[in-house]
């Protein structure tokens, strides 16, 4: 599905269940089959991920930054004097046999990203740690941006939460632990290609978060209603359940955690409000404890409300709102400023924030986005802001010269159809649908065939809340251990109700709760801006495992993974020829095109940039050649997610049906040239020449040598050949009058050095031993000029 740094990511395409008797039970338990058929219901084919080798639960920041842990802490300890030789390839200060040692790391996973830590729990102490496989449930998705042949890769990999995991209507709030409904982190990883190892490749990320509001409320399904009516189901003054959230989010991302609320404002009855309210007074709460560079942002804005004005621009308000969280948070990249933007530094460069070290930057804080459901609002802020981090990114790598990124640009297209199929999947996963508001809704450029489609999406939405998701939520909680099954306790379908399964301080006493002022952790504090987990300390040195290993072992080797010598297959089949591309799949296939992605087309310039101009059939191949292994669209009658808001004005359309598969109707000689005229398009617009157009002289003596040649080549006259037998001048011999040599891949023929170039050479050979050539007249003249005019 992708390639980090040489760490291939993989999905899970099908999985077995292999029975293991047990000689102690004779006797089936008559509710097992039941329980599997529901443990079954996970689908772990649909968008489940993992790596051999590469932490998929944590951030490409936090893994490079894992990396130099131990290598800082050696360096502290070693008292070795620098010796005279030594090897270039080794780090400096490090002993390593003969240059040949290299040190393998890994870390412990982020458990609250991984789905089947409930399951490995219980044999991990007793197999061998490569037996331990740790997936995440969310989205992965790679496309190839090319600049002017650059490849450069943009990866999106979206980690969905575990803990108080469900459906959309049955999972809202947080949890008694601080735990949110539909928590994803969302990170988009920018890399150049043309070098693929950590250590000498150029590397840039950048992180967002979204997740329900972190309050005790839901909504309740059993009345068949539009909206369900919000309820705030516990009092909580003191923010407890809020200050357990941001807490978490301290100690993994540091400060400043900024808060963007896209939820509803103003109504005519209260629904949305309910939640702004409760969410500004935990937050004005939380932060009078909190030190002043630390505390929490809070960015309310009626997302709903902007969009049904016909005089705002909701897109430029998210541009600014963008400009200023990625100001504040920075991003992460694994190298320092460029010369060309020390030299030329931008106004907006100079402003950004973050944290600036020796080896490049780093983020500090996060943006967490939120509505109601955290669904069609939520992608299309996030979009925005992951559309101005990506600016910054390509600017700190070299790649463009300010960073700016205009829409209709191929490099946007690529982006924002990453964006969608993952905003599609996640709304699948959460809401049972995909999305119906996209971004070119809130652009104001959707087709209105879209509209036709919204009574069967929202019933078909109404039939998958109330009949499906019960059924869905009993799976998860099955799978992630929420429920265990254990004799003389109800079985899950006789329970009423989860509440009592997430919420596990209602089923006990209450434990010593933290203070209400100091509601974090000391650590944590103590440490910001800096995210505690990324800090060098013995706390997080105990998670690491280090292990030294050959450098040409297969663990370790880069080469090996990649390109997997002992494999037969074809440079056709590669997945980095495969993947998306944006100047095979974006970039208009006319002459005289600028090939610069960020150069800003016409949307009729390219088939790609409008998505109704495609039939379902070639939306699906396009689809599946995409990396991001989203979910395939939904015909006619497929399901997909309601507005979050009134508006529904304004859609998206998903497959219209495509001049190719629609009847052209002849009305007259003139409709007629017009769709020929359409479809076949002029030789000189295509290839840029005409064939009726006269040759030149020099093209046409060129031709008729060319035809002399194969005619004299191909002759199987007898008489001729015996002609040509007796007279060796008739046979032709093509010599090459290139300077180039036959070399081939198994043979080179070394390149013949000049005597003046020997000699240059070994006096420089000789000046590194210390041995001098004394200086010519001409050298001696230009040393006596240079200090005549530098200082007399």
């Amino acid at each position: 599905m992708a390639d980090i740094g040489g760490h291939a990511i993989y999905k899970i395409e099908d999985t077995n269940m292999i029975y293991i008797p047990n000689d102690s039970v004779r006797i089936t338990h008559p509710d097992e089959a039941r329980y599997l058929r529901i443990f079954q219901n996970v689908d772990l084919s649909s968008n489940f991920y993992f790596s051999y080798s590469y932490d998929l639960s944590h951030s490409l920041q936090y893994n490079l930054t894992v990396l130099r842990m131990p290598l800082e802490m050696l360096k502290s300890e070693t008292t070795q004097p620098r010796q005279e030789s030594f090897d270039i390839f080794e780090d400096e200060g490090l002993i390593t046999q003969g240059g040949s040692g290299v040190f393998g790391i890994s870390s412990e996973p982020y458990m609250k990203y991984v789905w089947n830590g409930e399951l490995l729990d219980i044999i991990k102490n007793t197999v061998h740690r490569d037996w331990l496989l740790y997936i995440i449930h969310g989205f992965c998705g790679q496309s190839k941006l090319l600049i002017y042949g650059r490849p450069v890769y943009v990866t999106l990999i979206a980690r969905r939460s575990s803990k108080f995991a469900g459906t959309r209507f049955l999972k809202r709030g947080a949890n008694c632990e601080g735990d949110v409904a539909n928590e994803v982190e969302t990170e988009q990883i920018l890399c150049d290609a043309s070098v693929m190892s950590f250590t000498a490749g150029s590397y840039s990320s950048y992180v967002q978060v979204r997740g329900s509001v972190p309050l005790y409320w839901s909504q309740d399904i059993s009345t068949m209603m539009p909206k369900p009516p919000i309820t705030l189901d516990q009092a909580d003054p003191f923010a407890h359940v809020a200050a357990l959230h941001f807490d978490q989010m301290l100690q993994r991302f540091g400060s400043p955690i900024i808060i963007l609320n896209l939820v509803k404002e103003r109504e005519k009855r209260k629904h949305e409000r309910i939640l702004s309210e409760e969410l500004v007074a935990a937050v004005t709460y939380l932060n009078q404890f909190l030190p002043p560079e630390h505390t929490i942002i809070y960015i309310p804005w009626d997302m709903a409300k902007y969009t049904k004005s016909k005089l705002c621009n909701v897109l430029d308000r998210l541009n600014v709102i963008a400009e200023s969280v990625v100001k504040k948070t920075g991003f992460f990249v694994n190298r320092p400023d460029s010369y060309c933007s020390i030299l030329r530094p931008d106004e907006k460069w100079n402003e950004l924030g973050g944290c600036v070290i020796a080896t490049g930057r780093l983020q500090m804080g996060v943006l967490r986005t939120n509505c109601v459901d955290c669904l069609d609002r939520t992608n299309t802020a996030q979009f925005m802001v992951g559309k101005c981090a990506l600016a910054y990114q390509l600017y700190s790598l070299g790649l463009i010269d300010k960073p700016n990124l205009q829409f209709d640009t191929d490099a946007v297209r690529l982006f924002e159809e990453l964006y969608e199929d993952h905003g599609d999947t996640l709304s699948l996963q959460y809401g049972g649908s995909q999305l119906v508001h996209r971004v070119k809704t809130y652009r104001k450029i959707a087709p209105w065939t879209q509209h036709s489609k919204d009574i069967m999406q929202t019933l078909s939405r109404y039939y998958s809340n109330a009949f499906s998701d019960a059924d869905r939520q009993d799976s998860i909680n099955l799978f992630l251990g929420v429920f265990h099954p254990s004799e003389g306790k109800p079985h899950l379908w006789e329970l009423p109700t989860d509440f009592y399964l997430h919420h596990k301080n209602t089923m006990r006493l209450l434990p010593t709760r933290r203070s209400y002022t100091y509601w974090w952790t000391p650590e944590v504090i103590k440490h910001l801006p800096l995210p505690y987990d990324e800090v060098i300390c013995a706390a997080n040195l105990k998670k690491l495992i280090v292990k030294k290993f050959h450098k040409y072992e297969e663990e370790i080797d880069i080469h090996n993974e990649f390109f997997r010598p002992y494999e037969l297959s074809s440079f056709d089949d590669t997945f980095c020829l495969a993947m998306t591309s944006s100047a095979r799949d974006f970039m208009p296939k006319t002459v005289g095109i600028d090939p610069s992605p960020f150069t800003v087309r016409k949307p009729d310039e390219t088939g790609k940039s409008v998505l109704g101009n495609k039939s379902n059939r070639e939306e699906a191949v396009l689809q599946r050649k995409t990396a991001a292994s989203a979910p395939p669209p939904p015909s006619e009658e497929a399901v997909s997610s309601s507005s979050e808001d009134d508006s529904g004005t304004d859609r998206e359309e998903e497959g219209s049906v495509s001049q190719r598969s629609t009847p052209v109707k002849m009305t007259d000689t003139g409709d007629s040239a017009k769709v020929t005229e359409n479809v076949v398009q002029p030789m000189k617009e295509v290839y840029g020449i005409n064939l009726s157009d006269g040759l030149s002289e020099e093209d046409l003596s060129i031709y008729s040598r060319f035809v002399q040649l194969g005619q004299r080549r191909h002759k199987q006259d007898k008489s001729s050949q015996q002609l040509c037998s007796r007279c060796p001048d008739g046979v032709i011999k093509l010599t090459p009058i290139s300077t180039f040599s036959q070399d081939n891949i198994y043979e080179v023929q070394p390149p013949r050095v000049d005597r003046k170039s020997t000699e240059i050479f070994q006096a420089h050979i000789q000046a590194s031993q210390g041995i001098m050539q004394p200086l010519g007249k001409e050298d001696t003249s230009m040393y006596r000029e240079y200090i005549r005019n530098r200082y007399l």
